[in-house]
Parts: structure tokens; C-alpha cells; sequence
């Protein structure tokens, strides 16, 4: 697919538009938009609104042809909602909308013309990122392990965006859009591949990919090294697999050499059995995406790449399977972390955050400015949040804390959006054993929260957030599919701090 902006002819207007189809909005109480009423020389689009034929309300959409001095060869009416509030969530549905009729035309190339600076609170720049997104989001297909490929879809292949503002910044937004797209569908596409395909050397060497296609620097720590590091708690969850275990570091050093990086560090269980305490039967398939937080790093990066982000970025990757055997880990064995604090695994299926712990205290020689971890990693988030909100934890629970503030408002411009939970010292009396410096878990009650304050335990010399992405990294049922989530506000994030927006 391939996006453009394109100014509007200040002779001929939207009516000398030459194009298979052009997108035009129309709102609720039967008005019409700017770009709809310049079309509509004949009262055709104002008809049809009178008719009923379209309500206006958001999403909806009606399909013209040949209308009467229009040199498109059709016009898309997408409803819009309430002229006075059009909100995000109207225009996103808009552009959702009309990402699915235009697959469904036989026409080669499209114009959209809804009102990109009209958005509430938001700028034209925004309104073409989730434009592009959006329409992507609706092309994507995954048939990479399917003998007989899909029929590449028809439709329409180029859009222009038509906009009076035309400029620099509305043109980037294209790029930024690509890009965000292009790391979205790494991220979906690795999601989604199988657990025998996607090994944690399969994701090594994505990383490596990675690094040659957009300069990153890379590095891929083995066993050996892991244990001269004494990763422990790692290579406690490791040991039941015969895939060996993958440490992998991406750098992306973009910014002034004196600034402190951003470190991103993704939870990589290739595949999850839940190890001897083993999980039910039903549904284990979709254990494959615990690794989805490594699939958000690894998407990240390609999208900041792609951008030539001005920032200082790491990513580290703790890839390994949990599996059962005669050498996998035992509940009530105790292990030593690589910060030399010992831990009691009272379950080996709370094994997330024993790789992650690990990491954690690897980041501390980058002295980084802030470290976001990201995991699938608990149920209990998933009971409390549902499948629209990531859990958002960290330790300063002050609502004015600077990077949870950032993340939140990231998460509500991409439309990837979290919510703030609490973690607190209370919560860290769940975690007490007898017999080791910690338990790996805490109890059914306040599940997420108590593993949010198991991972704080390892991150007391920087700034540090943790999301919870179990409940918004994957669909299950017949859309059955990783979400690409929550590689849109990630990126934002980033883009905002190399923005100094921070």
C-alpha cells in the first residue's frame, strides 16, 4: 500500500480530482462536511442523506458513482458522527470505515478527504498516522506457514491524502505512519508464527536482521555467558528446554553521545507449558505469544529505525522456552538472581518474571535515563483490565510521576493505551518465604500487582515502568491473532522523548 500527501488544486478544488474514489465525511443530523459540500454540485450527497440511505453516524459509509461534475470516478460518504465532536474514536472508526470499502473496489488508487484538522484536540500529523495505521491494520494477512498463500487482496493500492495543509509536517506523518505500521506487523507476524519456528535463536536472529538492515549495534549472549554473568533466576527457566536460551542486546544510539539511553527490555517465552506446574490443555496453544513483549521490543526497533529516530534506545531480549523435563526447575527449589538475591519458585509457571529479573539488573551498567519492561505476564491483569488496557505499574506512585504521565499520554495518542494500577510496599508482604530472600509469587489476590512488586525489587537504581500486556497482546476466538500491541505507544513514547516532549 502506498500513501501520499497531495495539496488540494486551489483552481478545481476536490471536483477535479482525478481518482478511482474519493473519501468524503458526512455527519450525523444530516450535514455535510467541507469536502462533502464541494462535491456535491447537483445535491446528490445531500440527497442521500435526506433519504436516509447514510445516517452519519461514525463508521458508517454509502457509496456514489458518477456524480454529476465530480471527475472522481466514485465518492465514499463515511459517517462521521456529531459535527461539534469529532473525536478520536469517531475518526478512527471513519478511517476504519473507509479502509474497508476501498479494499472491496475495483478501483487501483483512492483519495481520503475527511477532515484531518478537525479532529478534537488533535492536529492533521495525528490524524494521517491513524489514518495510515488503520488502513494497514485492515490489509494485514498472515499465511507465512499456509502451503496454499492467500490471493494477494484487490482493491485499492494507492491513497493520497488531500489536504489543504500539505507541509512538511503532515508529510512526515506518512513516514512516521509507515514506519509505526511496518514494526506493528513485525511485531503480529512474530506473534503469530509457530513455537517451533519461533525459537529464541529464530528471534536472535531477527534482532541481527534488524541490526544489518538499520545500522543498530547487536549482541547475543549464549549459556555460557549467561552463566559467567550467573543469571540464575534465567537459567532456572531454561532448563527443562533444548532450545537454548538467547540474551539478546539491540542498540539503537541515535542521540548525543552524553545522553542516558531509553532501555526497553521484552519478556521473549517462546513457549509457555507453565514448566512442572504445568498448564491446562485447553487453549495452550496460545502460549507462543508470551513473547510478545519481545515481538513489541523487536517492533519498536524497526519502526525507530525506519524513522531515523533522534534518541538513544536499547533493547534487551531474555529468550528462552518453559518447558517440563527431568532437569526443569521444581517448585520450592531456590535459586540466586544475578543481583545475588535469592528467590524460592513456589510455581514454575510464574517464570516471566524470573527472566525478567534478570535483565533488570543487566540494564544497570547502560545507566539509563528511564527502562520500560513489557511482558504477557500475568492472567490476574487480564481479569482486571480486560483486553483494552495494558497494566501500567511503577514505583513512585505520585500522580505526577513523569514517566507513567508519559506513557499514559502516549497510549491515548497512539489509541495503544494503558491503565495506572497501584504497587505499593503493602502489596510486597505477599512475596515473604521462609526459606529464600523472596517468593515468585504472591497469592491469587492482587496477582498482577504482586508481580509488578516482585520485577520493582530489581530496579531501585533508575527510573522504571513495567506493562502488563497479557490481556492486549493477542485476540483469541476467530480473530484469532497477535495485536502488534503495544508497539504504537512505545514508539510514540519515544518519538514524544527524541521530540522533548518528555
Amino acid at each position: 500500500m502506498d500513501f501520499s500527501i497531495k495539496p488540494i488544486d486551489a483552481k478545481t478544488g476536490l471536483t477535479g480530482a482525478k481518482t478511482g474514489v474519493i473519501a468524503v465525511g458526512v455527519f450525523e443530523d444530516k450535514k455535510l462536511s467541507q469536502a462533502a459540500q464541494s462535491l456535491d454540485r447537483k445535491g446528490q450527497i445531500a440527497a442521500a442523506l435526506k433519504s436516509g440511505d447514510i445516517s452519519g453516524k461514525a463508521g458508517s459509509t454509502l457509496l456514489l458513482r458518477g456524480l454529476d461534475g465530480v471527475a472522481a470516478e466514485r465518492v465514499l460518504l463515511v459517517g462521521l458522527g456529531k459535527e461539534q465532536e469529532l473525536s478520536e474514536k469517531n475518526f478512527v472508526s471513519a478511517v476504519q470505515a473507509t479502509a474497508r470499502a476501498f479494499a472491496t473496489l475495483g478501483a487501483a488508487d483512492g483519495a481520503i478527504a475527511l477532515p484531518l484538522d478537525q479532529v478534537r484536540n488533535r492536529d492533521a500529523a495525528w490524524a494521517v498516522r491513524s489514518a495510515v495505521l488503520a488502513v494497514r491494520d485492515a490489509g494485514y494477512r498472515y499465511d507465512t506457514t499456509k502451503s496454499t498463500k492467500e490471493a494477494a487482496p484487490g482493491g485499492v493500492k494507492k491513497i493520497a491524502f488531500l489536504s489543504a495543509a500539505a507541509d512538511g509536517v503532515v508529510k512526515s506523518a506518512v513516514a512516521q505512519g509507515l514506519a509505526l505500521a511496518n514494526g506493528v506487523d513485525l511485531a503480529k507476524d512474530l506473534g503469530n508464527l509457530p513455537p517451533n519456528i519461533c525459537t529464541p535463536s529464530y528471534l536472535a536472529d531477527t534482532a541481527k536482521r534488524l541490526a544489518k538492515d538499520y545500522g543498530f549495534g547487536v549482541e547475543v549472549l549464549d549459556r555460557k555467558q549467561l552463566e559467567a554473568l550467573k543469571m540464575g533466576s534465567f537459567l532456572s527457566v531454561t532448563k527443562g528446554s533444548d532450545e537454548p536460551p538467547k540474551f539478546i542486546v539491540l542498540k539503537h544510539l541515535n542521540g548525543k553521545a552524553k545522553d542516558a539511553p531509553v532501555v526497553l527490555v521484552g519478556k521473549g517465552i517462546t513457549f509457555d507449558t507453565g514448566g512442572i506446574s504445568l498448564k491446562p490443555g485447553a487453549n495452550m496453544d496460545e502460549m507462543k505469544y508470551d513473547m510478545c513483549g519481545a515481538a513489541s521490543v523487536l517492533g519498536t526497533f524497526r519502526a525507530i529505525g525506519e524513522m531515523n529516530l533522534k534518541l538513544n534506545v536499547i533493547g534487551v531480549i531474555p529468550a528462552c522456552e518453559n518447558m517440563p523435563s527431568g532437569r526443569a526447575s521444581k517448585p520450592g527449589d531456590i535459586v540466586t538472581s544475578m543481583s545475588g538475591q535469592t528467590i524460592e519458585i513456589l510455581n514454575t509457571d510464574a517464570e516471566g518474571r524470573l527472566i525478567l529479573c534478570d535483565a533488570l539488573t543487566y540494564v544497570e551498567r547502560f545507566k539509563p535515563a528511564a527502562v520500560v519492561d513489557i511482558a504477557t505476564l500475568t492472567g490476574a491483569c487480564v481479569t482486571a483490565l480486560g483486553h483494552h488496557n495494558s497494566g501500567l505499574f511503577t514505583r513512585n506512585d505520585d500522580v505526577h510521576d513523569n514517566l507513567a504521565n508519559e506513557l499514559l499520554a502516549a497510549g491515548k495518542t497512539s489509541g495503544d493505551t494503558a491503565w495506572r494500577m497501584p504497587i505499593e510496599d503493602a502489596y510486597q508482604e505477599q512475596l515473604k518465604s521462609n526459606f529464600a530472600d523472596m517468593a515468585n509469587i504472591g497469592g491469587p489476590p492482587g496477582g498482577a500487582i504482586t508481580a509488578a512488586c516482585f520485577l520493582e525489587r530489581y530496579t531501585r537504581k533508575y527510573t522504571w515502568a513495567h506493562l502488563d500486556i497479557a490481556g492486549t497482546a493477542w485476540k483469541s476466538g476467530a480473530a484469532k491473532g497477535a495485536s502488534g500491541r503495544p508497539v504504537p505507544l512505545l514508539t510514540t513514547f519515544l518519538i514524544n522523548r527524541a521530540d522533548g516532549k518528555a
